[in-house]
């Protein structure tokens, strides 16, 4: 399957068919690389698809944002998050490593917070009506920088 550059309308449902959001996504580039891409079922579901063409995509929580993992919720200290923390809030966090990650605050303890690392649609499966409004071929330069891969682009 051939790598291409996508700019698509999208409506993005839950399996209930209730709307979660509505986007313009330009220039995305397809990946059917398995660890490269968070949202790899869609990637596949928009294989080969020309322009002009609408498709509805389900993708299972597996191939979107994966399972709901509780193990990503965490306790930090309140005093390292700032004095205006708010229920719901994201924050993002350095690791030992240096590595950023982004959490949503759940619930205020004795001096802590506990923070969900998950994304907030973990563990749900999704519908991805799309309307694709221009289709190319990627350039190997693209392919190469994968810089803009769908799961880059997709954070609904």
């Amino acid at each position: 399957m051939n790598a291409q550059v996508i700019s698509f309308n999208c409506l993005l449902k839950n399996k209930t068919g209730q709307l979660i959001s509505s986007t313009f996504n330009r220039e995305v580039l397809t990946s059917t690389a398995q660890n490269e891409s968070m949202l790899i079922g869609l990637s596949k579901g928009l294989q080969n698809v020309k322009s002009g063409e609408k498709r509805t995509i389900a993708v299972s929580a597996e191939e979107a944002y994966g399972f709901y993992d509780p193990k990503k919720v965490i306790l930090y200290p309140k005093l390292k998050l700032g004095k205006n923390l708010r229920l719901g809030q994201t924050v993002s966090i350095a690791g030992k490593s240096g590595t950023i990650r982004t959490y949503t605050v759940l619930a205020y303890h004795d001096g802590m917070v506990s923070l969900d690392g998950n994304h907030p649609l973990a563990g749900q499966d999704l519908i991805f009506e799309i309307e694709a409004l221009e289709v190319r071929d990627a350039t190997p330069a693209e392919i190469d920088e994968s810089a803009n891969v769908v799961s880059t682009q997709m954070l609904h």
